[in-house]
């Protein structure tokens, strides 16, 4: 017969090296130097986390527990299979599942509770299905519109947003009802219902370039609604790690919209994307100058000093290797070559700096924005590879820019810009980028891999560097 005390006690020290594991993970994934120990840290953590519970004394049946754990790792091998290009849809399709877990949880608890449901249990109870609910349709909607299944574009429609504003207060006033009457069952399906449409009003109006963004906060109140469940549960642990999951995801989110120098309601409702009529028509009058891999290679065997600034074209093409070599030819020759990382290059935080490290390019070469600006104007050779709106001077130049005051990467300030791009095409926001036509600016047009693949074989047959 097992001990009661003595398991909950050996439980309780399990949740609390979890938690310390947790907390530790965040710390150590703040560095690419320690990432890796980060993540082993977090994953160990939840294996504790999961050990612990299933010692718990409420269980009586593992039969549905051994049922779920193979469900889970059947469907999970898949989707743990992703290029590094799908890892962004991957995170919101996690958000997605486990906010549609606390959903469950949740509406399972009101229903074995009510109508005897004590008004602190009952309010917590509201926010975590609230949240729960809008986060599941609202990550759903995020993985489809990175997938490409759903237009990219703001959807919108007149009043959108009072109608969403609408829907969200339906929905907290039908909770505040319930914590005054926790019997009044007939309610609780609109409670969770209405956020569910509420979700997916929310992130249709939000463009590509506010994805990173996006999923930052779906990710916060993913964590948050995860902590309310704790209280619901009486799970310190849950509370713990949904309060890390929720503070670090706002937190990250607050970070992502200064990088962009807009706040959430710019983000939420300013549908921030939308193709502009008038830049796309001046393009056409607009004349470029382009150039060979030929060319290119021999501007860069002549450098001193070259900035790499990845973008999600790179990634789209997986050339993040072709990157590492090319670093390896550039660096061989004498010449200093850094990599220009800015916060939301990319479909999400850290993006560029996961593909890089990846292809095994040293941690000191990655700079962020704040780091490397300054370093432009004495810079022989900027080269930027699909990064678009980052790198637009018309956030400085142009008030009525949708992009006017996101911090940019300064590579216009270059002696020479090279931009491998596959056309002319606008980036997530959906407008011109002036660095195109600039004099001191060649485009490099073709397929970024394959264009990377051709400067470095040119280097290769060329002379040292001089």
């Amino acid at each position: 017969m097992i001990n009661l005390p003595a398991t909950t006690h050996v439980i309780e020290v399990i949740y609390l090296i979890a938690s310390a594991l947790f907390i530790l993970a965040l710390k150590w994934m703040i560095s690419p130097a320690t990432a890796r120990r980060g993540i082993l840290a977090g994953e160990i953590g939840m294996v504790l986390a999961i050990a612990g519970t299933l010692l718990h004394h409420g269980i009586v049946d593992y039969k549905w527990i051994a049922i779920a754990l193979v469900l889970g790792t059947v469907i999970g091998i898949p989707l743990g299979k992703v290029h590094m290009t799908a890892v962004p849809q991957r995170t919101a399709l996690s958000h997605a599942f486990g906010s549609l877990c606390v959903t469950l949880v949740g509406t399972a608890e009101f229903y074995l509770r009510s109508p005897e449901v004590p008004r602190f249990m009952m309010s917590v109870l509201s926010l975590e299905v609230i949240l729960g609910a809008l986060t599941f349709t609202g990550s759903l909607m995020a993985a489809g519109k990175l997938q490409e299944i759903l237009p990219q574009r703001p959807i919108t429609y007149k009043g959108q947003n009072l109608v969403n504003l609408s829907f969200l207060a339906v929905s907290i006033a039908l909770a505040v009802y319930l914590v005054l009457h926790p019997g009044a069952k007939q309610f609780f399906p609109f409670m969770v219902g209405i956020p569910l449409v509420f979700g997916v009003l929310m992130v249709i109006p939000i463009g590509g370039a506010d994805m990173p963004t996006v999923i930052s906060l779906l990710n916060s109140y993913a964590g948050l609604s995860a902590a309310a469940m704790g209280f619901v549960l009486n799970s310190k642990l849950l509370i713990i790690a949904g309060a890390l999951d929720g503070s670090s995801g706002f937190i990250l989110s607050v970070i992502m919209s200064k990088a962009m120098n807009r706040s959430f309601t710019n983000v939420l409702f300013g549908a921030f994307g939308q193709v502009q009529p008038a830049a796309a028509a001046g393009a056409e009058e607009k004349t470029v100058r382009s150039a060979t891999a030929e060319e290119a290679a021999q501007i860069l065997a002549a450098a001193n000093k070259v900035v790499i600034v990845p973008g999600y074209g790179m990634a789209v093409a997986q050339a993040q290797h072709k990157v590492r070599e090319l670093y390896d030819a550039l660096t061989k020759r004498g010449v200093d070559v850094k990599f220009a990382i800015h916060p939301v290059a990319g479909r999400m935080p850290g993006h560029m700096n996961v593909l890089l490290a990846e292809a095994d390019i040293p941690y000191d070469k990655l700079l962020d924005m704040d780091e490397i600006n300054s370093d432009f104007p004495q810079t022989d050779v900027a080269l930027v590879i699909g990064a678009n709106d980052v790198t637009n001077p018309a956030a400085r130049t142009d008030a009525s820019s949708p992009i006017f005051g996101m911090p940019i990467l300064d590579v216009d300030k270059a002696r020479t810009v090279m931009v491998i791009k596959r056309s002319m095409s606008p980036g997530f926001a959906g407008i011109d980028n002036p660095l195109y036509y600039l004099d001191r600016t060649l485009m490099l047009f073709g397929d970024a891999k394959a264009f990377v693949g051709s400067i470095v074989r040119e280097l290769a047959g060329g002379g040292s560097h001089g």
